[in-house]
């Protein structure tokens, strides 16, 4: 019997920009004498506040969150720029948003430009955050751990310049990969599959298609194309489609996955790790080095992730980040609950033991949800639903990166060292999520994905055991 193929279209390659890791430069006291003076003075001459709440700044968290606001908008349009003018003019527009951005990041002199600034970055990014397909999209989530580790790098750099200008170097070297991106994509020709669904034009496609496969014999994965094209011109309402009974499972992880990658704490991490170790006494040299340490790890456990995940499986990887997360994030409230008050700091001994559990919680999350937050949602919609459901998860990741992000410093101010308990439980519900309600897709081709849902324990009771019970659920 011929085997069955995956005619669905390729999903395009991520060509995401990630901003300059703001965490560091809110933490670089340049800036903040001259765009947070309240915030600078509180650190610097309020003995009365309290350790937790001396960064808390509703415009202060403005300044990191506007990014994720605009891209949450900015990600609606890209999609139907991408099919409308192809991949190429998206990748052009994100870059040039990007690019600006950053010229006005780095020159600003008020407030206003500032956050300005940092809008035009979150529309690059929206317009540059599409997602890898399978496999790959582990090298998606290495790569921002890569970037986020060359921007601590940058900030621990710029932070030695004198004068009190390094952070405008920080905030413009995101103008750097942006340039690459916009003057890669003036050479970058579009993909056949770009040129089918926008001319029609199959000789031009299949020309593509040898171009990049380095050899002449491409009509079968060209056949595969056009069919899957057609299919997908027949799609009416998707997000009407994955309403259905019979996608739920994939309608609720489309939500589900994203939401836990989230608030699992990793981005408040990311975003003010620097302030975090300053909060426990390290001064701002030695916070922006912990950063890059930090950042070292998350790489190097992706890493690894990529190479054992299609080994192991997706679930025990998932469990066993939770499992690591949960005791990283216990250890460190329970420290800074028992040893940091809300004056003075840690002894060193203590602020190293935060620093090492902040760096074992990266790992975890390095090792399970950084990466499978991005596999996961990649692989298991089918075609007539695919569009809808990673537009689900990219806008919900959005959202809740802008959410966390806006509310992360009244939260530590006010939670205190509970901050960390908080995201913990978060920790404990997402494991006990996979548990019980995420089967294993290693190794399960994209076509038979839907057999995972009709087979497993809880989902088969919603989905049904076989198509005709799908059928007379989804007509009741």
């Amino acid at each position: 019997m011929e085997q069955s193929r995956d005619i669905r279209p390729q999903e395009p390659l991520s060509y995401t920009i990630k901003p300059p890791h703001e965490g560091g430069v809110t933490s670089m006291e340049p800036f903040l004498e001259k765009f947070f003076p309240k915030v600078n003075n509180r650190m610097k001459e309020d003995k009365d506040i309290s350790n937790y709440c001396k960064f808390d700044s509703q415009l202060l968290t403005l300044f990191t969150s506007s990014l994720y606001l605009a891209g949450l908008i900015a990600s609606f349009f890209s999609s139907s720029v991408t099919r409308s003018f192809g991949r190429k003019p998206s990748m052009l527009a994100g870059g040039a948003a990007f690019l600006v951005g950053a010229a006005l990041n780095g020159a600003a002199f008020n407030i206003y430009m500032l956050i300005f600034g940092r809008v035009l970055l979150g529309i690059g990014v929206g317009f540059t955050n599409q997602k890898y397909r399978g496999a790959i999209s582990n090298g998606f989530q290495f790569s921002l751990g890569l970037g986020f580790l060359a921007a601590n790098l940058t900030n621990y750099g710029s932070q030695k310049i004198t004068g009190g200008w390094g952070w405008r170097v920080s905030l413009a070297m995101a103008a750097l990969p942006a340039s690459v991106l916009t003057l890669g994509a003036l050479f970058l020709p579009e993909t056949p599959n770009s040129i089918i669904q926008q001319n029609n034009d199959h000789e031009k496609a299949k020309r593509t298609l040898q171009r990049i496969r380095g050899t002449n014999d491409v009509q079968t994965e060209l056949d595969d194309l056009i069919a899957a094209s057609d299919i997908s011109k027949t799609m009416k309402n998707p997000y009407r489609n994955i309403l259905r009974r019979n996608y739920r499972p994939q309608f609720v992880m489309s939500i589900a996955i994203p939401f836990f990658q989230i608030v699992t704490g990793i981005n408040v991490i990311g975003f003010y790790a620097p302030i975090i170790f300053r909060t426990i006494g390290l001064g701002e040299s030695a916070s922006l080095m912990s950063s890059v340490i930090t950042g070292v790890v998350g790489s190097s456990t992706t890493l690894i992730a990529m190479l054992v995940v299609d080994k192991v499986g997706r679930r025990f990887l998932l469990i066993l980040g939770g499992v690591v997360m949960f005791f990283a994030q216990m250890t460190v409230g329970g420290v800074m609950a028992a040893k940091l008050g809300d004056h003075g700091g840690l002894s060193k001994a203590y602020g190293y033991a935060v620093l090492a559990m902040i760096s074992v919680f990266i790992a975890g999350f390095g090792l399970s949800w950084g990466p499978l937050g991005f596999l996961i949602p990649s692989e298991i919609f089918p075609l007539e639903i695919r569009s809808a459901g990673q537009s689900i998860s990219v806008a919900v990741n959005f959202l809740f990166t802008f959410l966390v992000g806006q509310t992360f410093l009244s939260m530590l101010c006010r939670f205190k060292s509970g901050i960390f308990f908080f995201f913990g439980g978060w920790a404990a519900v997402m494991t006990g999520f996979v548990y019980l309600l995420l089967p294993e897709t290693k190794n399960i081709p994209i076509e038979q994905m839907e057999r995972i849902w009709r087979e497993d324990w809880f989902w088969k009771r919603i989905v049904g055991d076989n198509e005709d019970v799908i059928s007379k659920m989804d007509g009741a």
